[in-house]
């Protein structure tokens, strides 16, 4: 916003002063006993102040035109304004309007100097045309002491408004490129958050289920000559895989819930992960699910979901148990997920991508997850969500 756009609502009213001011004073130089020349010289140096602001003058007052068409625009209110006065002396009613304009112009200082030579030539051209005698003196001279003080002060308030005006303007450009630098730090941290969430969707889901196709694949290759049921079975856990792979790719990219969770319940869908993981592995696996668990919205549904495919799929990968754990139940207002192996233990620290993932997970939904060695060895992973 420039400081046009934040005077332009009350600039109407300076600019009706001006044209009653102009109006009013050409009117009585017409009017008076002075020399017909002497007339026609003021209201001629009063028409081209006019014109000469209604042409540039008007774009200087509002900031425009720069240093050269503030001073071409200063050197014609004073010229025509000492050339209005020292013609007739009924013309220095025009330091109503030329003033003012001297104070929107110029800086405080500069204003306060011009105007007041100024104000001052309405004496000196009373006693240039009829000395130090004139009849008009005892009138002008305190009147000029007022129009002075007056002047000043006015010029003054003109100031000090449009400082104001300017430092708002100021202040409102900061705070559009304030509102726009947040509407782009906002957009970028939301393009940086749904980045993240997708590498944890993928992460948990379609890495892990091309995980387990790659191993039952190796097994395949392995027992293809001399077992053939085991290579029937690990083919239908192979295609099985790939198609809950498939279900699960169409359902982020409808941007739907977990795939497990839409054909099911939670506690159904940690289930077949847990039995999942049983059959490509062949460790038992003791599963307590409850299948009464209260209603929690469907976010804390895939926390849990996720979490138990990510610590089932760290068992699979890295401890090398013989034997898994899962409970989920609902203990003190809250829904717990605990998964418990007996295999080669949790090194404090180690955390990888996936225990990120599942922090951040139970963070977004004001959960916890710890993640220990058992007291019998092994790891122990345990997460709470509100219920």
């Amino acid at each position: 916003m420039t400081q046009r756009d934040a005077s332009q609502q009350s600039y109407w009213a300076w600019e009706v002063l001006f044209a009653v001011a102009y109006v009013a004073t050409a009117i009585m130089v017409a009017f008076t006993d002075s020399p017909v020349t002497d007339k026609v010289v003021a209201e001629v140096a009063m028409g081209t102040m006019a014109l000469a602001y209604l042409v540039t003058g008007r774009r200087v007052v509002l900031g425009e035109g720069g240093r050269p068409a503030r001073v071409a625009a200063t050197a014609t209110v004073v010229l025509c304004t000492a050339t209005a006065i020292l013609a007739d002396t009924t013309s220095s009613f025009v330091l109503f309007f030329s003033t003012p304009l001297l104070f929107m112009m110029l800086t405080l200082r500069l204003a306060v100097g011009w105007a007041t030579l100024l104000i001052l030539l309405e004496p000196t051209a009373a006693v240039l045309d009829g000395g130090w005698g004139n009849p008009m003196l005892p009138v002008l001279l305190p009147m000029t002491g007022i129009l002075l003080v007056f002047g000043v002060l006015a010029g003054k308030f003109i100031s000090d408004i449009l400082d104001q005006s300017s430092a708002r303007a100021d202040l409102i450009r900061k705070l559009e490129a304030s509102q726009a630098e947040v509407a782009r730090l906002s957009r970028d941290a939301g393009t940086a958050a749904e980045r993240e969430r997708l590498a944890r969707e993928i992460h948990d889901t379609l890495a892990q289920g091309f995980t387990s196709i790659v191993a039952l694949t190796q097994a395949i290759e392995s027992e293809l000559d001399t077992d053939p049921v085991v290579v029937r079975k690990h083919l239908a856990l192979a295609a099985r895989t790939a198609r809950e792979n498939l279900a699960e790719a169409r359902a982020m990219v409808a941007a739907l819930a977990p795939s497990d969770l839409a054909t099911g319940s939670l506690p159904e869908a940690v289930r077949r992960q847990a039995n999942r993981l049983a059959e490509e592995t062949g460790v038992p696996i003791k599963c307590e699910v409850d299948d009464a668990l209260p209603p929690v919205p469907t976010a804390v549904e895939v926390v849990l979901l996720r979490a138990a495919q990510e610590a089932l799929a760290n068992v699979r990968k890295h401890s090398g148990a013989t034997a898994v754990e899962l409970q989920l139940s609902a203990v003190d207002g809250a829904i717990r997920l605990r998964v418990a192996d007996n295999g080669c233990g949790f090194v404090p620290g180690a955390d990888g991508f996936g225990l990120r993932g599942m922090r951040s997970r139970a963070g977004q939904v004001g959960g916890t997850l710890e993640v220990r060695t058992g007291a019998n060895g092994g790891t122990e992973l345990e997460l709470e969500v509100p219920a």
